[in-house]
């Protein structure tokens, strides 16, 4: 969601930065990069050794809380093709599930400002007991679905999703947005969602399956 869905990176940069700072600690861009397609609690204790002294529910709640209250003030910022490229899957009647490692309260904000019903499901971070890199968030939702996990295309914007998703079975899309895609795990990386089409998922998944 965060970064392939919408552009809500600088969100979690900027809650990031105050929390941090709230205890006399400095937090940079470089340091908040890292943190990119982390999951939450994963992030939480990254948070703790670095000064904030709060337990990991409270860190989670802070940040999400603080990314929420941009999302109302600011709008969602869609990233571009997104939406589009949704429409046509929901139309063909294509299955589809969000993967986020944001807790549910937080994804169900961003689902409900989509102007048509998006997805069947959605796997998010307070939901699995193994966050991303880890495979069971991908088999989670292909399960929620109820297909096998190597029919489904992922697609992810960081390398901690692109191996959740690869090491999961999926055929797996990537789409850099804060961080370069070049050594991570996938079957295609596309400069952006801008332009895609469901015919464009349908030739990366049947090319992958032909070579099977």
């Amino acid at each position: 969601m965060d970064g392939t869905l919408v552009d809500t990176e600088p969100y979690w940069m900027r809650a990031e930065i105050e929390l941090v700072e709230e205890f006399g600690r400095t937090w940079t861009h470089e340091d908040a990069l890292q943190m990119v397609g982390m999951g939450l609690w994963d992030a939480a204790e990254v948070f703790r050794r670095a000064g904030v002294d709060l337990p990991a529910d409270a860190i989670v709640e802070r940040l999400t809380e603080r990314v929420r209250e941009q999302l109302a003030q600011h709008g969602v910022p869609w990233q571009p093709g997104a939406q589009a490229l949704l429409k046509q899957l929901r139309d063909a009647g294509v299955p589809t599930a969000l993967v986020t490692m944001s807790i549910r309260s937080m994804a169900e904000d961003v689902v409900g400002a989509i102007p048509f019903a998006a997805f069947d499901e959605l796997v998010t971070g307070d939901e699995v007991a193994a966050p991303k890199p880890h495979p069971e968030p991908y088999l989670a939702a292909a399960g929620r679905l109820g297909v096998d996990i190597a029919d489904c295309v992922a697609i992810e914007d960081s390398p901690t999703g692109l191996a959740s998703a690869t090491a999961a079975g999926a055929v797996v899309i990537g789409v850099p947005h804060m961080l370069p895609l070049d050594a991570a795990p996938s079957d295609v990386v596309w400069e952006s969602l801008d332009g895609r089409t469901l015919d464009d998922l349908v030739d990366v998944a049947t090319t992958k399956w032909a070579s099977a």
